[in-house]
């Protein structure tokens, strides 16, 4: 399975939450309104990001299961959600965080995610009512979806999958190997990320059509990343993992792709990543 440092995950954050969709957040809001409590679980949870931006939707009481392969992230994970909750205390279950008047428990949970398929899921012991994902879906394979879809049918969880690549690239100023780039990233994209076969920009739509079938209501919505000057560390990173990418491919020759990546560093001047954004559930 592909890993995310803490670093690149603290640089995306702030874009993160700007680019989740306003209507699939009021949707989750919605859906939890009336509920005591919410078991989540969090799937490649990297650093918490995703607690941060999802806690002020959800009831007081929350209990967070952080998952992740990294044990990088998860270290990373307890000192980044102190530093955000405004008080935090020890309990024998986890930190409890105190933010906003909620109560928030926080356990971890190393797990490989690429072994969902073969029927391992690591809330078999517990019925989450809400599982949430960011920035994995585009990673996994078809075989995983459908393996996912059936877990959360069997728990009856809603799901929040976030921020899944849709194939989106669109550069300012325009470069004559923008669609070249594209072309190869896309096929990258597509390549084993440790599920199998990468379903790149169709997760969305692979995952929905899963959740539909067995009875799930789906809402989606686009959530891209709108970059400009301000965000330079975050376009440079950017630049430079795609040019790595499309390096791996050899659909490009070197020194095109040199020229590309020289360029795009000293003169880009936006950057539209496309996202997009899922919420599933169970109907009443």
């Amino acid at each position: 399975m592909s890993g995310f440092s803490p670093e690149w995950l603290t640089l995306r954050e702030a874009a993160d939450r700007a680019a989740r969709a306003p209507s699939i957040l009021e949707a989750v809001r919605k859906a939890h309104a009336d509920a005591p409590r919410c078991r989540i679980w969090d799937l490649g949870a990297g650093t918490g990001a995703s607690l941060r931006a999802f806690a002020e939707l959800l009831p007081i009481e929350q209990h967070w299961t952080l998952v992740d392969h990294d044990p990088a992230n998860l270290a990373a994970a307890v000192p980044a959600l102190e530093a955000w909750a405004e008080t935090s205390t020890q309990s024998d279950a986890g930190p409890m965080l105190h933010k906003d008047g909620r109560r928030i428990l926080v356990r971890q949970q190393p797990a490989d995610l690429s072994q969902l398929p073969a029927g391992t899921v690591p809330w078999e012991r517990e019925t989450p009512d809400l599982i949430t994902a960011s920035a994995l879906l585009d990673l996994t394979s078809a075989d995983w979806a459908d393996a996912f879809a059936e877990a959360c049918v069997a728990s009856r969880s809603a799901v929040l999958a976030t921020l899944t690549f849709d194939g989106r690239l669109d550069f300012s100023p325009t470069h004559e190997d923008d669609a070249a780039v594209r072309d190869a990233f896309a096929a990258h994209q597509r390549g084993d990320k440790g599920f199998g076969l990468a379903l790149g920009p169709d997760a969305t739509a692979v995952l929905a059509a899963a959740l539909q079938r067995r009875g799930y209501r789906v809402l989606t919505a686009e959530s891209p990343w709108r970059l400009g000057r301000h965000d330079g560390p975050l376009l440079a990173a950017l630049v430079e993992g795609i040019a790595e990418a499309v390096a791996e491919t050899d659909r490009l020759p070197p020194s095109r792709l040199a020229a590309w990546r020289e360029q795009r560093m000293t003169k880009l001047e936006s950057l539209i990543v496309g996202h997009e954004d899922l919420f599933g559930y169970w109907p009443d």
